[in-house]
């Protein structure tokens, strides 16, 4: 079993993690996070690093109309798979898992709101925790999550599969019904998109 020292060496803070990619080779991607109906006749999959700028964008600017516009209302559901370019983001993508199914796409939108806080800190972790505690749950699971393994190894299979599946080379990459997009979209790109794939089902 692969220790969490070792996982967590190998996610250096730039790399991209060609060597942590091997190692969750022998490992299963966790399941899918899926926010709206999942018999939505559009699939959005969305590769998404903690840590990307790009990603805290999309998430604070675009995603909140277009939840309200087509994951709340059945047109679409987002899929939600984490692509971890570095160590934090690697780490924050595991205390998203262990926050729990109904709190994780939550911890994902304050994450992404106070990304500025945390991840340019020289503790992300000291802050991680104190949003953590501000929100009413125990910091102490943020430890105790980095410990499981399983977690941590799921996470690599995800990202590995992204990569092997889909070519994933830079984050946010929206899957469209099966057609790869690239970079961060307004929520106007969305919307012309989207609209074109419904005129087509």
């Amino acid at each position: 079993m692969l220790t969490r020292r070792q996982i967590l060496a190998a996610v250096a803070a730039t790399a991209v993690l060609p060597a942590a990619n091997v190692w969750a080779q022998d490992a299963e991607p966790l399941p899918d996070m899926i926010l709206g109906d999942s018999d939505a006749p559009i699939e959005i999959i969305e590769y998404s690093s903690m840590t990307c700028s790009h990603c805290a964008a999309f998430h604070t600017e675009t995603y909140p109309t277009l939840k309200e516009e087509y994951f709340d209302t059945g047109r679409a559901k987002l899929v939600f798979r984490e692509f971890p370019l570095d160590r934090i983001a690697l780490a924050v993508s595991a205390i998203a898992r262990c926050s729990g199914e109904d709190r994780f796409f939550p911890f994902v939108d304050v994450m992404f709101q106070t990304q500025e806080q945390w991840a340019r800190s020289s503790d992300p972790l000291g802050e991680i925790k104190s949003i953590i505690r501000m929100g009413g749950q125990d910091p102490a699971m943020v430890d105790e999550c980095l410990a499981d393994d399983s977690i941590i190894t799921g996470i690599l299979a995800v990202r590995l599969h992204g990569s092997e599946t889909y070519d994933i080379a830079s984050t946010p990459t929206f899957i469209i019904n099966g057609e790869s997009h690239p970079g961060n979209m307004s929520f106007e790109e969305f919307d012309t998109l989207l609209r074109e794939i419904e005129g087509h089902i």
